[in-house]
């Protein structure tokens, strides 16, 4: 077949097309802007477009079908092309759940957590020897990429993103996959600019659950009120599978977790991603896999790209990136750092830079979320404000938002690199967050750099 990705830069979108030409797929695309890891990756594979930019004449009838990114726009000139001339259109959601009809669907949604859920099922599957597909938003240990499309697994795993699917198609992403078994972790006001009312937002995990298939399974965070309502006012045919954050403590830097009287060491920490390994659970049990093989599974899982993932650490230094970006994320992380290395000083630097958290009307649900840090810092880029067409703020407007006298705000990532190297390192933990990248910080030379700077005292 010969498919034409459109915005084949996209993080699911390259991955897609790798995964379509390792099937024996001829496949092209197109891009105004494709950086690393995408452009590396489709380089090495003679996938990276000649040039940047949209090319209509790359639309024609030997195409089987175009594949079209959340990136591009409307107007865009090669999809106006491509409607045209009668080419078949999918969005990726729409182009997997093709893929995926005849096999068992199992969709992990929420506004966190479902990216260390999904990929906690797949390290689990797989160490099991248990044949599927997938899709994570992330990159995950021993899997090569983030989409795998097969004709033999029975199952396909989604992570279910609750933003929109493509430029001509509003709904959201997860709203597509119609599972047979579904997950929930929790609900926290994300993406404003798509849906600005709570109660749109909320809505959308409703229908979310509304979907599932008769006689499926909906697993549902009993801690979070909103899932719970969401589960227990659902009249479908279903059947409701409610978890709760397990039995677990941490000694001596180690998080253990408790079951039937016997303990487990697991190389992940925090209340938070115990709640997600429970989720976890749950579903490989819906999947058949016993439970003295799920423990001995997760024991070994790491976790996932950018995911609470240790960056480097030297005697009593650790040095920590994180995906939070809202809220909540943000709160549960540094609450994780702090119960795993309580006699550590914290500290906590984060990014503002999605839409919903560079929004001034948004900034106050920041109060008070950094408040364990022992040291913390808020940067932004105004930069990136502008780009976003969104109105201006100011420093003060995020001191104020966040409410704590110990923030310091920073709108330089040079100035916010020369802060941490003049910071005594010992016995310290630094923990970075952001679904973007501090506008250029090369993360784990920063790492080096400040463990040198503990080495050469």
């Amino acid at each position: 077949m010969n498919y034409h990705f459109i915005a084949i830069g996209g993080a699911v979108m390259h991955n897609l097309a790798i995964a379509l030409h390792h099937k024996g797929h001829k496949i092209t695309g197109s891009d105004d802007e494709i950086f690393d890891p995408a452009k590396s990756r489709l380089e090495a594979l003679g996938l990276l477009p000649k040039n940047y930019g949209w090319f209509p004449e790359k639309i024609n009838p030997s195409l089987d079908a175009v594949i079209v990114g959340m990136h591009a726009r409307k107007d865009n000139p090669e999809l106006a092309r491509a409607n045209e001339i009668g080419i078949k259109i999918y969005s990726f959601p729409e182009f997997l759940y093709q893929h995926a009809l005849t096999k068992k669907r199992i969709v992990i949604g929420g506004s966190h957590g479902k990216t260390t859920i999904t990929a906690m099922v797949m390290h689990v599957l797989r160490f099991c020897n248990m044949d599927f597909d997938y899709l994570v938003g992330a990159q995950v240990a021993d899997f090569e990429i983030m989409v795998r499309i097969s004709d033999e697994a029975p199952v396909m795993i989604f992570e279910g993103d609750e933003y929109l699917t493509a430029p001509f198609d509003p709904r959201p992403k997860f709203h597509l996959y119609h599972p047979h078994i579904a997950l929930i972790s929790g609900i926290a006001w994300d993406h404003i600019n798509v849906f600005p009312d709570f109660d749109d937002y909320v809505i959308q995990f409703s229908m979310f659950a509304e979907m599932i298939e008769g006689g499926g399974s909906l697993i549902y965070n009993e801690e979070d009120e909103l899932v719970r309502n969401i589960a227990l006012e659902n009249t479908n045919n279903i059947v409701r599978i409610p978890y709760n954050t397990p039995e677990y403590y941490v000694k001596d830097g180690l998080t253990q977790l408790v079951f039937n009287g016997e303990e487990y060491v697991l190389k992940v920490f925090g209340r938070h991603n115990l709640q997600n390994l429970a989720g976890a659970w749950k579903v490989c049990r819906e999947c058949g896999v016993s439970d003295k093989d799920f423990l001995e599974a997760i024991a070994s899982y790491e976790g996932a790209a950018r995911r609470l993932e240790k960056v480097l650490t030297y005697e009593q230094t650790h040095i920590f990136r994180d995906f939070a970006h809202s809220p909540s994320k943000l709160k549960a992380t540094i609450n994780a750092v702090r119960e795993q290395y309580p006699g550590h000083r914290l500290v906590a630097c984060m990014e503002l830079h999605t839409f919903s958290s560079l929004s001034k009307n948004f900034l106050k649900e920041y109060k008070g979320c950094m408040d364990e840090a022992d040291v913390a810092f808020v940067y932004f880029n105004p930069h990136t404000i502008a780009l976003k067409k969104l109105p201006p703020i100011t420093i003060q407007d995020v001191f104020t938002a966040f409410a704590n006298d110990k923030l310091q705000v920073l709108t330089d990532s040079g100035t916010l690199v020369q802060e941490l190297k003049n910071y005594d390192w010992i016995n310290s933990v630094l923990l970075l967050m952001s679904s973007g990248n501090f506008d250029g910080i090369n993360i784990k030379e920063l790492a080096h750099s400040l463990i040198n700077g503990i080495k050469n005292e």
